[in-house]
């Protein structure tokens, strides 16, 4: 006994249909997901140079978390990601000074509002007899300098850069650990 199929559809289970949309769902919602967070939540970046030495390395890998840079002023200290007004590049660098501070290099140490910093993550290797400024940073700017301050391009040679040019601060290296 034979039956003829012709004119016939195969019929699909019925689960195999939702499964695979759930699943096309699921794929999508997790690339949507990984572009928010990746535009405004943290983003990977790789160091490229020496100018962070001894913080950072050239290669490192690193987190900056975004979403402080649109909620709060940038502070002393903070690693941040920004826009070099000279090249239009990304770079990493620390706040040294902000809007209203003074900010100088005085044979080898920085000088803010006249009080020498004390800088124990800085590489000062013969910047004995290096004098720079002292210059004051306009409200709504920052100062920034690289931790290896004989290798670094900073705000020492594009001047002071706009708070918000920045995109970022600096969260964590995941690489080296």
């Amino acid at each position: 006994m034979t039956e003829s199929l012709e004119g016939s559809v195969a019929a699909v289970p019925e689960a195999a249909a939702p499964r695979s949309s759930r699943l096309l769902f699921v794929g999508l919602a997790l690339i949507l997901l990984f572009v928010v967070v990746r535009l405004f939540v943290a983003e990977p970046m790789i160091t490229h140079g020496i100018s962070m030495e001894p913080t950072l390395h050239d290669g490192d890998a690193l987190v900056v978390e975004k979403i402080s840079a649109h909620f709060h002023s940038p502070s002393v200290g903070d690693i941040v990601v920004a826009i070099a007004p000279d090249t239009g590049q990304s770079v990493v660098k620390r706040v040294v000074a902000v809007g209203g501070d003074s900010i100088g290099i005085e044979d080898g140490v920085l000088v803010r509002n006249g009080v020498a910093v004390d800088e124990s993550y800085a590489n000062h290797d013969q910047m004995g007899g290096y004098f720079w400024g002292p210059e004051v940073v306009p409200a709504g700017s920052v100062f920034l300098l690289g931790d290896n301050r004989l290798e670094s391009h900073d705000s020492r040679s594009y001047g002071v850069v706009p708070a918000d040019s920045i995109s970022g601060y600096y969260l964590l290296s995941i690489w080296p650990w």
